[in-house]
Order: C-alpha cells, then structure tokens, then sequence
C-alpha cells in the first residue's frame, strides 16, 4: 500500500512538474514584439503589422525578420528593412539598425528611439545629428507595410552629409544668389519705371 501511494505520489509530482513546465513554454510562445514593446513602456506601432519571427533576450537585444522590407506612412514615411535589430530598455531602443525615416525627400538611418515622458504625448527619433519628436499617439497600433525594394531609398548618414563648413559655404552662395536676384529685379523695375 505505501508503495502504491509513493508511485502515486511521485506520478503527481510528475504531472504537476510538466503541466507547470508545458504552460509557462506556451506563455512565452504567445508573446509578441508587440508586448514585449509595450512592456518596456514603448508603442506597439514602431514595428510593422504582421511580425512573427524576432527574439529577445534577457541582455534586452532584440531582432525582427520581416518577409521583406517594406514602408510604412505615419506623421513622416518609415521604412523597415527586412531584419531591425537594437538594444531595448525602459522607454527606449538603442543601437537601432534597420529603420530609416523620411525628412522631406531624403531618408536618414534612426538610431534611437525614446520616449522620455510618456504623459508629454511625445515619441523621439534620433537619426545621429538631429532628434525628431512626434506625436506618441501615432505609433499606437502597428500599421501596414507596403512592400519596397531597399536599394530604391538614398539614404543618409552622419557620414554622407555635408560637413558644416561645406554646409555654410552652399548657404552663403545661395544667399548671394538671392541677393543678386533681388538687386537685379529691382535694377529692372526702376529702369521701366523710368521709361
């Protein structure tokens, strides 16, 4: 009898050990991108819709592999590469690669994203040399993903900008041409005037 009650026992034992086991494996498997953003007190919305292949671990690196890289349209255009990968903490990525965002008509790699004070309503986008900040709202929900070629973007770098000095020097000639411009129409006007 005490027998029987021992493999009982340790059958339970057993059973509770794996059932315990089996569930927390599934609970991690059903976890997302998406939650994992969310647990670190950042919007679902950075990353496309439709992610299913990353990986996180405990140092806080994370990778993304989209079937292919694609763009999405926010308050500027976002474009993500087929694999994104960073450095995740509390209300930030860092050593970001794989998204690039939209200033007018040329892209620039983001480098890091953060948000400082989540009740500001404000999300920003290092891109190197210049911190871009939009509405948090924005980046609520993950948004479609439209498809592009990565070769079809001219991106831009801290090392592919202009240095200041080459910078100020384009600025000063357009100036000057403006200048010239102005003094000239004026020249034109006066002279029919007199006419």
């Amino acid at each position: 009898m005490t027998h029987q009650l021992n493999i009982n026992n340790t059958l339970f034992f057993i059973i509770l050990v794996s059932s315990i086991l089996i569930s927390s494996r599934c609970a991690n498997s059903e976890s997302t991108i998406y939650d994992v953003l969310k647990s670190h007190g950042l919007p679902k919305g950075l990353l496309p819709k439709g992610v299913k292949d990353f990986s996180f671990d405990d140092s806080g690196r994370f990778e993304v592999h989209l079937d292919e890289a694609c763009n999405a349209k926010f308050e500027n255009e976002l474009h993500y590469d087929q694999n994104i990968s960073g450095n995740l903490s509390y209300g930030e990525i860092n050593g970001l690669s794989g998204i690039s965002a939209q200033d007018l008509f040329l892209w620039f790699d983001v480098k890091e994203i953060r948000v400082d004070v989540p009740s500001s309503g404000l999300i920003y986008f290092d891109v190197g040399f210049v911190s871009k900040q939009f509405s948090l709202s924005s980046f609520e929900t993950p948004r479609d993903c439209l498809a592009v070629q990565s070769v079809d973007l001219q991106l831009y770098s801290d090392s592919t900008l202009p240095t200041q000095p080459a910078y100020n020097k384009v600025l000063s000639v357009c100036v000057c041409v403006c200048v010239c411009v102005c003094v000239c129409q004026h020249m034109v006007c006066d002279f029919t005037k007199k006419s």
